[in-house]
C-alpha cells in the first residue's frame, strides 16, 4: 500500500468514526445510554455490529468518543470569557435540542454506580465549576456585588444552565431558556 492510499484509508477511516459517533449521538438522545445498543447504532450508519466494533471495539469506547465529540463542540469557559458570553453559549444550546438531550440523557444516567460515564461527569464538573468561578472573579473580583465568593456561586451557575436545559427540553414552548438565564445573571448583581 502506498502512502497515498493508507492517507487515505485513515482519513475515510476517521470519517468513519465521525458518522458512528453522529449516530450514537442521536441514538442515546432517542433511547438513553442504556437503551441504545450497538446493533442500533451499526444499523443507522449501514454497518453490521461486528464492522462497528472494529471502529469502537466497546460500548463504553463509543460512549466515551460521545462525551468528547461533545465537548469539542463546547469549550468550557474560563475566565477569558465575559459572562455575557455564557448567555450566548445558552442561546446557542437553544439552537441543538439533540445534543442537548443527548448530554441530558447521560448526566441523568451517569449518577448510578457503576455507569461508564460517571467519572468522566465528576471531572467535568469540577472543571467546569472551576472554570465558571474563574468568569466569575474575572468579571466581579473576589466578592460578587451580593455578597457571595465566585467559588459559592458558580455551583449555582452550572445548576441554573443545566436545571433551565432540562426545563427547555420537556417544555420548550414555555421555558425561555436564553432570557431566564439573562434573567438570572441579574440576580448575581450589578456589575
Amino acid at each position: 500500500m502506498s502512502y497515498g492510499d493508507a492517507m487515505n484509508a485513515r482519513a475515510k477511516s476517521a470519517e468513519r468514526r465521525a458518522e458512528i459517533v453522529r449516530a450514537a449521538l442521536e441514538v442515546i438522545a432517542e433511547r438513553g445510554y442504556r437503551g441504545a445498543s450497538l446493533a442500533a447504532v451499526a444499523e443507522r450508519v449501514g454497518l453490521t455490529q461486528q464492522g462497528l466494533l472494529h471502529h469502537f471495539p466497546t460500548k463504553d469506547a463509543l460512549l466515551v468518543a460521545v462525551l468528547e465529540e461533545r465537548d469539542r463542540w463546547d469549550a468550557i469557559p474560563d475566565s477569558r470569557w465575559p459572562i455575557d458570553l455564557l448567555a450566548s453559549l445558552v442561546e446557542y444550546n437553544a439552537m441543538r435540542p439533540a445534543i442537548i438531550q443527548t448530554f441530558s440523557a447521560l448526566l441523568g444516567e451517569s449518577v448510578t454506580e457503576g455507569h461508564p460515564a460517571r467519572d468522566y461527569f465528576t471531572a467535568r464538573y469540577a472543571r467546569v465549576r472551576a472554570g465558571m468561578a474563574d468568569v466569575l472573579r474575572a468579571e466581579y473580583g473576589d466578592t460578587l456585588p451580593n455578597g457571595l465568593t465566585p467559588e459559592r456561586t458558580a455551583p449555582l451557575l452550572v445548576a441554573v444552565m443545566d436545571g433551565l436545559q432540562y426545563q427547555w427540553l420537556l417544555d420548550p414552548e414555555s421555558v425561555d431558556m436564553p432570557g431566564a438565564f439573562r434573567d438570572f445573571v441579574t440576580l448575581l448583581g450589578e456589575r
